[in-house]
């Protein structure tokens, strides 16, 4: 199917050196997207400077979504960002990640009606991250040291549809590599902004879409990226979201009461 609108959004806090290079790889892409949308959960003026930038030295629009910094509110920022969204298509990434160039060009044609797109991410090594970070290279190779998940790392898009599945799946989504149509988002409310610190609010979602009707396209091979290490963020609220998340499997959820429709 044609997508003739894409837009890209990219959830970012407090890392302007990664979402640097992050963007970087976005102009690097075969395929560009219609516009970037920056969902920005509180960051300083570091990240300002950064997207300010970009925003200078690429014909591509970049709309910068940004709320005060009082707690893990990601959701909200994500809401806001897609709400404001040109494009039929969503592609959703973190600002810690670094993408294949052909990472768009991969969603785009794996897209299909009914269905939403789950990809995979390599992980770096510390050391790896610091090479990265100190060199700014964005050009990186799955049989280079420090790059784990050689699977997750491989672009190998002619072997892609061996790993492929289309199923009513959503305990293994992350969002830093997830693609779906925007009408789709809109219909079950978008994230639930009642889910608040970090965790789960992408399975949450994904159990929503499941519930709709929605089956998840997993990808291997095809919209490579690769995860920038840090350290782990604090998780107090992680057992009461993921409750949240098995409240909605149990009751059939589709709709969220707190969503992108009550901003």
């Amino acid at each position: 199917m044609q997508i003739n609108s894409i837009s890209l959004v990219i959830s970012t806090y407090n890392w302007a050196e990664a979402l640097r290079l992050s963007l970087k790889s976005v102009l690097s892409q075969t395929r560009m997207p219609n516009e970037i949308l920056i969902a920005d959960d509180g960051s300083g003026e570091a990240t300002k400077t950064v997207i300010d930038f970009f925003k200078k030295n690429t014909q591509i629009p970049i709309k910068h979504f940004w709320q005060e910094d009082i707690g893990f509110r990601k959701t909200i920022i994500m809401n806001k960002a897609i709400a404001a969204a040109g494009g039929q298509y969503i592609i959703q990434i973190d600002g810690d990640i670094i993408l294949h160039p052909k990472f768009i060009a991969d969603h785009v044609s794996e897209a299909l009606p009914g269905h939403y797109i789950k990809g995979s991410r390599a992980m770096l090594s510390p050391t790896r991250t610091h090479k990265i970070l100190k060199f700014k290279n964005t050009d990186i190779s799955p049989f280079s040291s420090g790059v784990g998940s050689k699977i997750n790392a491989t672009h190998f898009a002619s072997l892609s549809h061996i790993f492929r599945g289309d199923k009513f799946r959503s305990n293994n989504l992350r969002g830093c590599n997830f693609s779906f149509w925007k009408e789709d988002f809109i219909a079950v409310n978008g994230y639930n902004n009642d889910l608040e610190g970090w965790g789960h609010e992408d399975i949450e979602l994904a159990a929503r879409l499941t519930n709709l009707g929605i089956k998840q396209r997993q990808l291997k091979l095809r919209a490579v990226c690769f995860h920038l290490y840090h350290k782990i963020n604090p998780r107090h609220n992680e057992d009461l979201n993921y409750q949240k998340y098995l409240k909605v499997i149990q009751d059939g959820v589709i709709q969220c009461k707190n969503g992108i429709k009550y901003l």
